[in-house]
């Protein structure tokens, strides 16, 4: 919002939220219902083109939106080296609200502007006048309009709203109070009524001069440089007509320069070309890509867990992923697609994420594969090669240390990562796998008057036995229902702490720990006001609405770890699984040894250097009262 908001600062259909497209609902059912009622020589197919140039500029703008945050994520040729944070992303989760306003002026003008039916596919005088109405009126009073927009009375009541983001992103570009893009509009509409107007429009120029303005406006904002040198170089006078992103950032880190809409020679002749664009864009395409001290390694979960990927739809993955949205349903093809894709083609990473902390540099590659393909066996040897070739990859690259999560680092696929480190024994790289840390949160995690807890690990493994340990070491009394688990835990304890191990014959216990998933029967044997607390890699699945869930092993980001923006599956904003955060944690202690296979590091010490980076425990939810268990 603007910091002193004016008239009509608001969008008509903000009240209406996810619902807003209901608004394009009446000209839309209007236009369709009266195609096919009239008689075929009568028919006009140009009302029914409408909402497929809309749907065309939303696909275009988030072809944009997701290779600008991939092409940022990797670091070449990028502008501005900051990242951007939740509050950008939720001011610019209306980047549709345009498109909707485009296409009601469209119906209007269509149903109230002579020349706008029957439009031939094809008109040259019409497309060589859209160019020189938009090269010689509509820049020239943008130009101005901008200036002025830039007045300190405008500027806080209106444009301010656009430039509270100083890194920008594709969508950056329409994010603009109601009043401003009405007036935007009436600069665009100059050529396209004039066409009409002189009866010389046509439906490619028309698509073309609103692909053209798309193109330019998340050109312009994406944050990284796209225009070669040489392009310049051999066609000077591109310079005066073609601005490029190095060229608008610069408007958005100074603020006084740089005003021109797409062609900066109106910056050339009124003296307000920043003196330093030439230099910025050489320097950006200079940079390199960059590699990560830390890479955090880890996989699609669910299918429709790509939309919510930060590549994707920025709005799903500012937020945990939590159920499936209704609309995604409906696009079962496209999540069809991505599956099929998976398996013919998912054998290499892509960088998902970067992130800044101190001085180390993160990122987070993703396998292109979902949870269900690492059970299936035809997909086992292949996902292996692919987190051993990403390995080998982060190796090459100079990284510190390499964090598996989530089924990357799962005991039947791969030993906890220890397969990797027993193929390649001089890795210079640390692969970890983020127990240690995963036991120290939940053993902090369990209330401090605890005197006896109930242990469900489903298939015992090494963080369900390092857990019981702990507690029975501190006297706590752990609890299993499982004959098999009971004698496989007890085997691998020492006489005198083995003693406060106990096979129960009841779920009276209120702290359950839980380790796979734990089914509906067995929820319901718990207790009123239970506290299930998962070690497990992914969430509970919740029956009980009387009982309290806490989340996967998972601590909450300090703020000063840059360029958050996006959800890491179904945990809270800045909260980070245990795993994503030991890799951090041992890449700044620089600790020398594989935390993989069977091997796990000093609990406390873990936990003790954690806390020490700024790192926070997760409140259990709905307890207040209670205090967390200290090791």
């Amino acid at each position: 919002m603007a910091s002193r908001p004016g008239i009509l600062t608001e969008w008509p259909w903000t009240p209406l939220g996810n619902f807003k497209y209901v608004v394009l609902s009446p000209w839309l059912i209007h236009s369709t219902y009266w195609f096919f009622v009239k008689k075929h020589e009568e028919r006009d197919i140009t009302p029914l083109l409408i909402p497929l140039i809309l749907v065309w500029r939303m696909l275009h703008n988030q072809l944009w939106i997701s290779f600008s945050r991939y092409r940022t994520a990797k670091g070449n040729t990028r502008i501005v080296d900051k990242g951007i944070e939740f509050d950008q992303v939720d001011r610019e989760r209306n980047w549709d609200d345009q498109i909707i306003l485009n296409g009601i002026l469209f119906y209007l003008g269509y149903y109230h502007l002579d020349g706008t039916s029957q439009l031939p596919l094809w008109r040259s005088d019409g497309v060589v006048m859209t160019i020189l109405l938009h090269a010689g009126v509509v820049e020239f009073l943008y130009y101005w309009l901008h200036r002025a927009l830039h007045h300190h009375f405008l500027y806080s009541r209106y444009h301010s709203h656009h430039h509270s983001s100083i890194v920008t992103e594709p969508i950056t570009s329409v994010i603009h109070p109601f009043a401003e893009h009405i007036s935007y509009f009436v600069l665009f509409a100059i050529p396209m009524v004039t066409m009409v107007f002189t009866r010389t429009i046509s439906v490619i120029a028309l698509a073309a001069y609103l692909t053209y303005i798309d193109f330019m406006n998340n050109m312009g904002h994406c944050n990284f440089e796209i225009i070669p040198k040489w392009l310049y170089q051999n066609f000077p006078p591109l310079k005066y007509l073609m601005y490029t992103p190095s060229f608008h950032s610069l408007h958005h880190t100074q603020f006084r320069t740089n005003y021109s809409l797409f062609m900066p020679f109106y910056d050339y002749i009124y003296g307000t070309m920043d003196k330093t664009s030439d230099q910025l864009h050489h320097s950006s395409l200079e940079r390199k890509e960059e590699s990560g001290d830390v890479v955090h390694l880890t996989h699609l979960t669910t299918p429709q867990s790509i939309y919510h990927l930060r590549l994707a739809f920025a709005s799903l993955a500012s937020n945990p992923f939590t159920s499936s949205k209704w609309y995604l349903t409906l696009m079962w093809p496209l999540t069809l697609c991505s599956i099929i894709f998976t398996y013919l083609y998912g054998h290499n990473t892509f960088i998902l994420e970067r992130n800044r902390f101190k001085k180390l540099t993160l990122q987070t590659w993703a396998i292109p594969k979902y949870s269900f393909q690492y059970f299936q066996k035809g997909q086992k040897e292949c996902i292996n090669e692919v987190i051993e070739e990403a390995i080998l990859e982060a190796e090459r690259k100079g990284t510190k240390v390499v964090s598996l999560s989530l089924m990357n680092q799962a005991e039947e696929v791969n030993t906890y990562g220890g397969l990797y480190v027993n193929k390649h024994p001089k890795l210079n790289v640390k692969v970890i796998d983020g127990s240690s840390l995963a036991v120290a949160i939940v053993l902090n995690t369990i209330p401090k008057s605890t005197s006896q807890v109930l242990l469900l690990s489903g298939k015992s493994n090494k963080l369900a036995s390092a857990i019981a340990s702990h507690l029975c070491q501190k006297g706590i009394q752990v609890a299993t229902v499982r004959e098999d688990e009971y004698e496989k835990l007890k085997r691998s304890f020492n006489t005198e702490i083995g003693s406060n191990l106990i096979l129960s014959r009841s779920y009276s216990q209120t702290i359950w720990l839980v380790g796979d998933e734990l089914n509906k029967e067995e929820q319901m044997k718990a207790p009123k006001g239970t506290f299930f607390i998962p070690y497990s890699q992914f969430p509970l699945k919740k029956y009980r609405k009387d009982c309290f869930y806490h989340y996967t092993p998972a601590m909450l980001a300090p703020s000063s770890l840059e360029n958050v923006h996006s959800c890491e599956n179904w945990l809270p904003r800045r909260v980070m699984s245990a795993s994503r955060i030991a890799g951090i944690v041992y890449a700044l202690e620089g600790w020398n040894e594989h935390e993989c296979g069977k091997a796990m590091l000093n609990i406390h010490k873990v936990w003790e250097a954690t806390l020490e980076h700024g790192f926070q425990p997760l409140i259990m939810p709905s307890a207040a009262k209670v205090q967390p268990f200290t090791y």
